[in-house]
């Protein structure tokens, strides 16, 4: 469950700006200091997305349908039962289920105030930002299909890791009284009313959830092509203009290293996770090794900023800092894995 809503209804300057005023002040930039790469820069990025389309087009329908029906609901059955059942299961619908991170705030606040265990909400938290539908579609078009099923296993077993890790301390100093005492409800998307029915599959029998199935079609679709297009201008330039020696310094080879080093910039470094699928396809191809890649996409995917805001936004510092400790420990974790198999 990755960031791939916002906001409703942004203003002018919003639209003209973030990753829309990126891109063209990019290409406004090689325009003038490079203007013989301007033209295949255009080319690259019109042919990027062409190539993506059918993948963001099923994506963003998958998403809106479930929307519509109301197949969010589902997420409630993922902390009923024994700790260790809800554990397992937060994972795999954090990793698997496709709304955004802090679209389920609310959802999320209110299982925590009502004693449930930490663990679970732990592991439905690493594993909601790194993976679903859309990201799987968009990550097998561009890194391939071994490479996407491998960072899905990746989320639900990062899941399970930090839910199982917090199962074990729960009793220590980093865990006690974990919530804010007065919560800030915010994020990348606007604040919803959890899940309160059952799905209804057969949506366009009423209006209301057509109009949902429409919005949330509209705003998926801008969402994804906007951030798709600035990293696709982004591989560009990288392509053209970071020297290959670098990277493959940097990041390549077989050992710990890269490993490492690609968790620990992947971590503040990552903004976005669709975004981040091309960039790394451009690292892979200046010389990033697999298992560098693999710990990039992980540690960043969790850490990046939306996904943040909703654990900072209602757990105190010190477990905020163990989910990134999670984070970063799971992704060497799986680009060693990843490293070995690939």
């Amino acid at each position: 469950m990755t960031d791939a809503t916002h906001t409703t209804s942004p203003s002018l300057s919003t639209r003209i700006g973030g990753a829309w005023g990126v891109s063209i002040l990019l290409l406004a930039t090689i325009a003038i200091l490079d203007t013989p790469q301007f033209v295949p820069t255009v080319i690259f990025t019109g042919q990027a997305i062409a190539s993506t389309a059918p993948f963001i087009l099923f994506a963003v329908l998958a998403i809106a349908y479930l929307k519509a029906t109301g197949a969010e609901n589902l997420l409630a059955k993922a902390f009923e039962g024994n700790p260790t059942r809800m554990i397992i299961m937060a994972a795999l619908l954090g990793g698997l289920s496709p709304f955004c991170s802090c679209e389920v705030i609310p959802f999320i606040a209110a299982l925590l105030a009502v004693g449930v265990p930490l663990g679970a909400v732990m592991a439905f938290w690493l594993a909601s930002p790194l993976m679903d539908p859309a990201m799987f579609l968009i990550t097998s078009g561009t890194l391939g299909w071994e490479f996407a099923v491998a960072k899905t296993v990746a989320a639900v077993a990062l899941g399970m890791f930090g839910g199982f890790g917090t199962l074990l301390l729960t009793r220590t100093v980093i865990f006690a009284d974990p919530l804010r005492e007065r919560t800030a409800m915010g994020g990348c998307c606007g604040v919803q009313k959890p899940f309160s029915s059952t799905p209804q599959w057969k949506f366009w029998n009423t209006g209301e959830r057509v109009t949902v199935f429409k919005d949330t079609a509209l705003e998926n679709g801008l969402f994804l092509l906007k951030w798709l297009t600035l990293a696709y201008v982004i591989e560009a330039l990288m392509l053209n203009y970071v020297p290959a020696e670098m990277i493959a310094g940097l990041l390549g080879g077989n050992g710990i290293g890269p490993i490492f080093m690609g968790a620990l910039i992947g971590a503040p470094a990552y903004l976005n996770g669709y975004a981040a699928v091309p960039l790394v396809d451009a690292l892979l191809a200046s010389g990033m090794s697999q298992g560098a890649a693999m710990s990039f996409v992980i540690a960043g995917g969790v850490s990046c900023i939306p996904a943040a805001i909703a654990v900072w936004a209602l757990v105190k510092p010190r477990v905020f800092f163990a989910y990134l400790t999670f984070a970063i420990v799971g992704a060497m974790i799986a680009g060693i894995t990843w490293q070995a198999v690939a």
